[in-house]
């Protein structure tokens, strides 16, 4: 079998041109070209994205540029708002179960050595996970604004810098960040599920009747939860916002309370209780870290959100609520533990007076319906990078801001992980139960992303090897950590987000190679467009021209489309005006302002190439953009696209049922008008059967 995962290298960043390239001399090196039927250019091509992230002091590099549209003012205001409705819920409803998990799930012993120890990892934790590694780090490392491991992964494209390197293969460092992307969609289903299941529970304690009714109401939460997406992240974040004030509001008023009950357990700050904590369990101290993690679980969809508020906005939110609050409410638990030993049961719930707890369940419960906001936002995004890069079939994508173009909402997916979630919550009955399937797939997730973090350092941003190493392999320390204790889990639900990412990455990786094989075998037949004029004008028996203007897309420009051939050879006509169409999906998240829309190529007698070009980020919308081309007339145009209907075959390439698979994905992908906005009245589906 042969390799199918290797893409092939970029050259320099500055031209975004390889050397050794063989493409159509009109082919943008910088970009990746998807259209209707033929599959797209099976690089997925990353060069000339921003990086962002500037050299540590004394080290070479290039200077890291601001996003041009940096929020101020209000604009600021309303996007923090925005971004503590979205991206914090996940780890701001983290104090619901964390505390209570640390202890019962490893029968750890309740001594207030051990609260001590457990509040000081889970300190230390949050300050070197969340604030040192993703807000001041890895959201640098910005592919144009967009964040998450798809686009980190489209960083690691070699460049040539003043520090000479030695370079791993790229596409071993590509198939890894698709992998932790994968991942995601795991983590994706187990978030939403535990965070409204755990808050759902607290009816129990405030109201001990209801507790049968506990999965019902946490699957009709869900399917609410669900059905608003469509409105979108802005709709949405606006709304939660507000909650979520409140939210980390009562989590401080709560932690100060008890702080004050016992103001010993300030000592927690001090890292030498997490070592000493280490010395005094042992091993059972050291899957503690199993569930000290879930106070950062969030960190990878935080990142993933990047381009839906920016990276100020989210950081305003954490340096000036979430993490004061945060900090506040685990010491407040801890000190009511060491109190009260007994209140481990649940701490969070136990921290409020009983008249008061009915309200928290409820604001808890709202809150954990924003915290499932954060992977819901995150998995569109790396599901619409993933299909403009050619890893994904084409799927229907709404762009819900007209302000913030990473905002988007894509119903498959919605509804897929509505469907997933309500099965965990269903299959596994209680967030202890979940929180140990929980924690595996996103801390293999923040591995690899520390992985291309390091080679984003030194070949991006021309880190030295001592300052990057020094870093990335501290931040390795904890992941490795974390991954290991999580590991203990798979036997117990651990092993559903690795199901789950493996059988995402091999279906990504089968529609990468599956188009690639289909565009090889249609490329041994294709001629140049420039040859194909030639012929078809000069010959004797010149197909009949007819009024009108015909499109016919196809994925490479420069060459002859095959319905467009099959059209002539079949038909014997030609349109007065034919056009071939080429949709080029830039590797940067939007056109850049100096870029045009629509770059045409007059091959005479009628004939014209037009290449469209977007970011990875945009909705490919081609009748908007072709009437920004002068004197094209979108009511006298018929489109013409190719439709392949594979079969699996002996033939050499991909496994037979990764063949299968293929085919089966193909059939079930959104068609190109639909995906392109193409009018249906005036678009012709010209058909080829291919084996593979």
């Amino acid at each position: 079998m042969p390799n199918d995962a290797e893409p092939a290298p970029t050259g320099d960043r500055g031209t975004g041109r390889d050397a050794t390239s063989d493409e159509p001399p009109d082919q943008d090196p910088g970009a990746r070209v998807l259209t209707d039927g033929a599959p797209g250019d099976e690089r997925p091509d990353v060069d000339g994205a921003s990086t962002g992230g500037p050299p540590p002091p004394g080290a070479a590099g290039p200077p890291h540029h601001a996003a041009p549209d940096r929020p101020v003012g209000k604009d600021l205001a309303k996007l923090t708002l925005g971004a503590l409705g979205i991206v914090y819920g996940d780890i701001g409803t983290s104090p619901l179960y964390a505390m209570r998990e640390s202890f019962e799930a490893h029968d750890l012993a309740v001594l207030d050595a051990n609260v001590l120890g457990v509040l000081s990892l889970i300190f230390w934790s949050m300050m070197l996970v969340i604030t040192v590694k993703y807000l001041l780090f890895v959201m640098r490392a910005d592919n144009g604004g967009e964040g998450g491991i798809l686009a980190l992964a489209a960083l690691v494209t070699p460049v040539r810098t003043a520090v000479r390197t030695p370079r791993t293969p790229r596409w071993i460092l590509v198939m890894v960040g698709l992998f932790g992307t994968a991942l995601l969609y795991g983590d994706g289903m187990i978030t939403p599920a535990i965070s409204v299941l755990s808050a759902v529970e607290g009816l129990s304690l405030a109201a001990p009747s209801v507790d049968r009714f506990v999965i019902p109401i946490a699957c009709l939460i869900l399917v609410g939860l669900f059905s608003v997406q469509s409105r979108g992240t802005g709709t949405v974040g606006t709304f939660f916002g507000p909650i979520m004030v409140v939210w980390f509001a009562v989590l401080a008023i709560l932690g100060l309370i008890h702080i004050g009950d016992d103001p010993g357990v300030l000592a927690a700050l001090n890292p030498t209780h997490a070592v000493q904590f280490f010395g005094d369990n042992g091993m059972r101290g050291f899957l503690v870290l199993g569930s000290v993690f879930l106070v950062v679980t969030g960190g990878e969809a935080l990142y993933a959100d990047m381009g839906h508020f920016g990276r100020r906005p989210i950081q305003m939110g954490w340096f000036f609520l979430a993490l004061p609050a945060l900090v506040l409410n685990y010491l407040g638990q801890g000190a009511l533990v060491m109190k009260d030993h007994e209140a481990v049961a649940n701490p969070f719930y136990l921290m409020a007076p009983h008249w008061a707890r009915l309200g928290l369940t409820l604001l808890a419960t709202m809150a954990t319906v924003i915290a499932s906001q954060a992977l819901i936002s995150g998995v569109f995004s790396i599901t619409m990078q993933a299909v403009q890069l050619g890893y994904s079939p084409r799927l229907r994508i709404q762009h819900t801001s007209a302000t913030q173009a990473g905002q988007i909402y894509i119903p498959a997916v919605n509804w897929a992980l509505m469907a997933a979630c309500i099965a965990l919550v269903v299959t596994f009955r209680s967030s202890s139960a979940l929180a140990a399937a929980y924690g595996v797939a996103v801390t293999a997730t923040m591995f690899i992303t520390t992985l291309l973090l390091f080679v984003v350092a030194r070949e991006r941003w021309g880190w030295s090897l001592p300052v990057s190493a020094g870093l990335c392999g501290t931040f390795l320390v904890a992941d490795v950590a974390f991954l290991g204790a999580n590991l203990f889990k798979i036997p117990h639900g651990g092993w559903f987000p690795l199901v789950v990412g493996v059988a995402v990455f091999v279906m990504l990786t089968t529609w990468r190679t599956g188009r690639a094989l289909v565009r090889e075998q249609l490329r041994a037949e294709l001629i140049p467009l420039g040859e194909f004029v030639e012929r078809v004008t000069t010959s004797h028996q010149a197909p009949a021209r007819v009024e009108g203007t015909a499109v016919f897309m196809y994925s490479e420009p420069g060459l002859t489309p095959p319905a467009l051939a099959t059209n002539v050879r079949h038909n014997r006509v030609l349109h007065e005006r034919t056009i071939v169409l080429s949709v080029v999906t830039l590797s940067v998240p939007r056109l850049p302002p100096d870029r045009e829309r629509v770059d045409v190529t007059d091959f005479g007698s009628g004939f014209c190439q037009f290449r469209a070009n977007f970011g990875f980020m945009e909705k490919p919308e081609l009748p908007a953009a072709l009437q920004t081309v002068e004197g094209f007339d979108l009511e006298r145009v018929t489109f013409f696209l190719g439709s392949e209907m594979v079969t699996a075959s002996n033939r050499s390439g991909m496994a037979r049922w990764r063949e299968k698979l293929f085919a089966l994905m193909l059939r079930n992908a959104s068609g190109a008008a639909n995906f392109f906005d193409l009018p249906y009245d005036r678009t012709v589906v010209v058909g080829v059967r291919l084996d593979i």
